[in-house]
């Protein structure tokens, strides 16, 4: 995961996430140990027990940034810092360019977490692509310019990512599937199709007779009117008169999140 420029707090805490989920499945996090977006990464993976490599555009011996002594310290002894230079050699801006290169090819796939249009983080992911390697983006505010560069990189060849499950669903062996997402399970969820159906015929405010639900059901009235009764043993509905409505508690629970059906 890299990122050059100052990203936000949000944007860290979602770095150490995904480092943090990554690790507790056994996955080595390749990061450049600089400030922001990669020591965000590099402390995920820390934080979970895991593995992670910093890749330094300098000698071994001379931890850059230098404010960041201590948690090269803590990547050698729990993971790997490695570097293409010879020990005593200093960081220049050029040579943090090409050690990104070193990042792309040491993984199976880049994920750039904040990018602005120019970034040492999209000169990762692309010398990934150049590889044959995997590239994910995760997205963000699309009025923010550290968004910029995620959301170019996701109109090419870049995969849309949002945890370390479907970080693994792209880089990992076959079979190893994300979770499959849906929203929370309502009561109504559970109800038989034909119920629902009636259900959902009912109006959102007011009363309706069984005639009215069941045109609104598509179904017959001696259905529309056994299902009531069925909805109304069930506390969802209930009767006024020749009409039918559902219940306050109805009303509160599924009107105010999604439709019944």
């Amino acid at each position: 995961m890299r990122q050059c420029t100052t990203p936000s707090r949000t944007r860290e805490n979602m770095a150490a996430t995904l480092a943090a989920g990554l690790a507790e499945r056994g996955w080595v996090v390749v990061s450049g140990g600089a400030y922001g977006i990669d020591g965000a990464a590099h402390r995920g993976a820390l934080g979970a027990g895991g593995a992670t490599a910093a890749v330094l555009a300098c000698g071994v011996d001379r931890p850059y940034p230098p404010g960041h002594a201590g948690l090269i310290h803590r990547i050698a002894e729990q993971g790997l810092v490695v570097g293409e230079l010879p020990p005593g050699d200093h960081p220049t801006p050029s040579r943090f360019i090409m050690r990104n290169r070193v990042i792309a090819a040491l993984t199976r796939g880049t994920v750039v977490v904040e990018a602005a249009y120019r970034s040492g983080a999209l000169v990762t992911a692309r010398a990934a692509q150049r590889l044959g390697r995997h590239t994910m983006g995760v997205p963000g505010p699309a009025t923010s310019a550290l968004s910029a560069g995620v959301h170019e990189l996701l109109r090419g060849d870049a995969v849309l990512v949002g945890d370390a499950a479907e970080i693994v669903e792209l880089v990992g062996d076959m079979g190893e599937l994300p979770p499959e997402r849906r929203g929370p399970v309502l009561p109504t969820d559970l109800l038989e199709s034909g119920a629902r159906q009636v259900l959902a015929g009912l109006p959102a405010r007011g009363a309706a007779t069984a005639g009215e639900v069941a045109r609104r059901a598509q179904t017959s009235q001696d259905d529309a009117v056994a299902r009531l009764y069925e909805l109304r043993a069930l506390g969802y509905v209930e009767r006024h008169g020749d009409g039918w409505k559902l219940t306050r508690q109805t009303m509160i629970s599924v009107r105010g999140g999604r439709s019944p059906c």
